[in-house]
């Protein structure tokens, strides 16, 4: 199976300003996540996919794979579906920008995922930390018994209305997907739930394409904001 990863590394953000080029503990945060991706040898490459003349001349200078892509996309798996549109391969990696610890395991678990060739699209959850459960800034998912992803959101589901506790798991932000999959997502309109949620994997959930989630033990801090970049910088220190 050959897989290729893809990192969506857009400069503009909302929250946080130059996002990708935030200084983490020394270096970019794109950094993090190439070397993070590259440590993996289940990758065939690893392709950092911008928009942005500044970010693809700090992968040039660190010798890091990159591809200048469209600046209409609207959301990283545009991205992605382009990149597949030069580079063949199995199986598409969507490893988000602003994932600093990102980490081998999780390349191993995702990939685990896609070995049945049923599977379109795959994904990553972990046991929510307890911290997170009413974050919206981290997304919870729900799975049927099977492992597929019945919904993601921003809100604190299941609710656990009896005081029953539940197990709560967080999404990661790491996808996989074959190409016909791709390729239906980018034909299909911004659907209702992804513009009310604000995320563009429910684009797939909402028009029947089935989504299948592998667990890691490993856990990540997405960055949006300056504290979340604080997080990075303690978890990074621990490690050291």
């Amino acid at each position: 199976m050959r897989a290729i990863a893809v990192i969506p590394a857009r400069l503009e953000s909302t929250r946080l300003a130059r996002k990708m080029l935030h200084w983490i503990a020394g270096e970019p945060l794109l950094a993090h996540v190439v070397r993070g991706v590259r440590a993996s040898p289940l990758l065939a490459e690893t392709i950092v996919a911008t928009d942005s003349e500044e970010i693809f001349a700090l992968c040039q200078k660190n010798g890091w794979a990159a591809r200048m892509t469209s600046a209409a996309h609207r959301s990283g798996t545009e991205r992605v579906h382009e990149v597949s549109q030069a580079v063949e391969a199995d199986v598409y990696l969507n490893v988000q920008g602003d994932e600093p610890l990102t980490r081998p395991e999780h390349i191993a678990s995702l990939l685990d995922v896609m070995r049945n060739p049923a599977v379109e699209v795959g994904t990553l959850k972990v046991a929510c930390p307890e911290h997170d459960v009413m974050n919206p800034n981290a997304v919870k998912v729900v799975c049927d018994a099977d492992g597929r992803a019945l919904y993601f959101s921003r809100a604190t589901i299941p609710h656990d209305r009896d005081g029953t506790g539940p197990r709560y798991f967080k999404h990661l932000g790491f996808y996989a997907y074959r190409k016909a999959a791709l390729e239906r997502f980018v034909a299909l309109p911004e659907s209702s739930l992804e513009k009310a949620e604000r995320l563009e994997q429910l684009r797939f959930l909402e028009n029947g394409i089935e989504i299948y989630v592998g667990e890691t033990p490993f856990d990540t801090v997405g960055v949006d904001t300056v504290e979340d970049a604080r997080r990075v910088e303690e978890v990074l220190r621990s490690r050291a």
